[in-house]
Parts: C-alpha cells; sequence; structure tokens
C-alpha cells in the first residue's frame, strides 16, 4: 500500500537533490489538458507545485513510494523530538525544578538512542537499495540512444536506426517570450506556458520499451533529466554512463538539464515524446537518412 503524505518541505528539499529545475520554468496552466499531436502532456511542472510529476515508469513509481514511506517516518522522529523538548521545557524548567537532579550517565536511554536510529537507517536501507540497484542496473534495451550535452543544447544519435539530431529550446534565441515565438510553439502544438520547456527535435520513444541511453558531455558537466521518469544522470565529458526507463503512458515529458552549465544553463530543456510502437516506427521511417545509391 503507497503511503500519502503532504511533500512541501520534502518535495522542495528533494528538488533540489535530484534538480528537476521546475522551479525555474514557465509551467503549463494548472488543470489545462494540453495535447500536443494527439499525445498529451504529462511530465510537466505545475503552478506551486510541491510533489512529484506523476510517474510515468517503474522508476519513478518505486521512487515515490520510498519518498512517501520516509516522509512518515521523517514526520514521526520530527513530532517526537519536538514533543520531548517540548515536555522537557515544561517538566524541568527553574520554576519546576529549582533542584536539578545530578547524575553523569544512563545506560539504558543511551543504549536506546544508539540502537533506535540504527534499526531505523537500516529499515530505510532495506527498502532504498532494492530501488537504487534497480535504476543503476541496466538490462538489455529495445532501443539504444546516445546523448551529449553542450552548450547549451543537446545532441542525439540513435546508433541502430542511424538517426541523429541537434534539439535546441524553442525561442533559444531570446530570452523572453514574443509573438515570433509564441508563433513557433503554436507551430509545433505547444502553448505560450510551454516557452522554456519545448524543443524543436524532440526524443521519440516507443510505449513499453525498455530504452537505454548512453549520456557524456561535449564540454563541460550538464545532467540529463525527465523527471516523471525518475531518472537524471550526469553528462560528464570524456566519460560515458548509462541510464534506462521503460515509460507505460504514451505522451510528452519534459525536464531541463540540471547541472549549472553556464549562462544559457537555464534555456536546455529535454522533451521526450512516447508514442505508439506504430508511430514509433514511421518516426523512424521518415527520419532516418536514405542509402547512398549503389554506384
Amino acid at each position: 500500500m503507497r503511503l500519502q503524505t503532504f511533500r512541501t518541505f520534502a518535495a522542495a528539499s528533494g528538488a533540489a537533490l535530484l534538480g528537476t529545475a521546475a522551479w525555474a520554468q514557465e509551467a503549463a496552466d494548472n488543470g489545462v489538458e494540453a495535447v500536443v499531436d494527439g499525445l498529451p502532456i504529462i511530465g510537466q511542472p505545475r503552478p506551486n507545485g510541491v510533489n512529484f510529476q506523476p510517474s510515468a515508469t517503474s522508476i519513478a513509481e518505486n521512487t515515490h513510494w520510498l519518498g512517501n514511506m520516509v516522509d512518515w517516518i521523517i514526520l514521526f522522529i520530527v513530532v517526537f523530538v519536538t514533543g520531548l523538548l517540548l515536555w522537557v521545557i515544561y517538566r524541568y524548567n527553574e520554576r519546576r525544578n529549582p533542584k536539578p537532579a545530578q547524575f553523569t550517565h544512563n545506560s539504558p536511554l543511551e543504549i536506546a538512542w544508539t540502537v533506535i536510529p540504527i534499526v531505523v537507517l537500516v529499515f530505510i536501507g532495506a527498502f532504498s537499495l532494492p530501488v537504487l540497484f534497480n535504476q543503476q542496473e541496466i538490462p538489455e534495451g529495445d532501443v539504444h540512444i546516445k546523448v551529449t550535452g553542450y552548450q547549451w543544447y543537446w545532441n542525439y544519435e540513435y546508433p541502430d536506426e542511424g538517426i541523429a539530431f541537434d534539439s535546441y529550446m524553442i525561442g533559444y534565441n531570446e530570452g523572453n517570450l514574443n509573438p515570433e515565438i509564441s508563433a513557433h510553439l503554436q507551430e509545433a502544438g505547444y502553448k505560450d506556458a510551454h516557452f522554456k520547456l519545448a524543443v524543436d527535435n524532440p526524443v521519440v520513444v516507443p510505449v513499453g520499451a525498455t530504452v537505454v541511453m548512453t549520456v557524456t558531455g561535449g564540454d563541460v558537466i550538464h545532467s540529463w533529466t525527465i523527471p516523471a521518469f525518475g531518472v537524471k544522470q550526469d553528462a560528464v565529458p570524456g566519460r560515458l554512463a548509462q541510464l534506462w526507463f521503460n515509460a507505460e503512458t504514451e505522451g510528452v515529458y519534459f525536464g531541463q538539464c540540471s547541472e549549472l552549465c553556464g549562462k544559457d544553463h537555464a534555456f536546455m530543456p529535454i522533451t521526450v515524446r512516447v508514442v505508439s510502437p506504430e508511430a514509433y516506427q514511421a518516426w523512424v521511417a521518415e527520419n532516418r537518412p536514405a542509402e547512398a545509391p549503389a554506384s
């Protein structure tokens, strides 16, 4: 059973740790169901949002469950420690306790406050380590993509399909929304609210397929992140790292570079479209380079 709780503090902390950059983006209007080329926009930041984005993979689902469970543990500890502190202030103040007891130690109490934190940490670790191992154990992929981060755009390669392209934010050369950018967004099927989220060439993957991404950097360190997938991987120049996901729902998902990479770091979004297998094959056929005629 999944645990539900308020996440005001925890979600803000989680956003900082995961680097989702949702706070810096212009989010879509809350409650408006936007559709791009027949695909619902699912993974996007929300105005004043404090919760995780909807989980679209088993990785994200497990991570959210773990976060909710740990929240309950944190809540209990905070309430217990705060209550204990208030009780001590009330019971052992100078007026109620003018002659305090003199003692140097309390063995049962010292054992308790040593053993209980160990038990709590072991309990959390017993659930968190399987989630971590599931993220880090890369399975055999149905689709392989190499992604390279540059200042300030992404390059994607589909080696099995022979497809490669650069992906820039729509309106990259402009810092503010203007009529020209608005027209480009509408032409691509987006709303003005998706400025700084939408890109000219999104990643396209089939629903239900295991996607393995090899991530690297071409100049400085970047970080490829899709919050709704529960994945984040630093793109380090000279090194290759991998992540994987299996998207369960067709739709459009947004992310952003999550490692400070220079002056235009905020203008380096990520867009992933999860489509049907048939639509994916049609996209591959449309974008695969034509074979050179035999001489």
